[in-house]
């Protein structure tokens, strides 16, 4: 699969790591050619991201925890999972 839809189940590819940077206080993606800082939300999404719940759970998880509607998160969701495939820091559980 390499498109995602609300069906992908999303994980980190197995050379990146999720990490906290505490001189810089965020969230980073670690990987062998460098450091990705994340922005809040990008962070909130890959927290998620363990290759069970699909993008739709995502969206569902977080509507819930931020009091939002699904649609009003689909597309961001959506965008930032795509973008973060697209450069090979997340891949989909078969």
């Amino acid at each position: 699969m390499s498109e995602v839809n609300l069906e992908s189940r999303p994980i980190l590819a197995r050379h990146v790591r999720l990490q906290m940077d505490a001189a810089r206080e965020t969230a980073v993606l670690l990987y062998p050619e460098g450091v990705l800082e994340l922005n809040p939300t990008a962070h909130e999404i890959v927290q998620r991201c363990d290759g069970q719940t699909s993008v739709a759970g995502l969206i569902a998880a977080l509507a819930a925890e931020y009091e939002a509607s699904p649609e009003e998160l689909r597309d961001d969701v959506l965008d930032c999972v795509a973008r973060l495939h697209a450069r090979n820091f997340l891949v989909f559980a078969p």
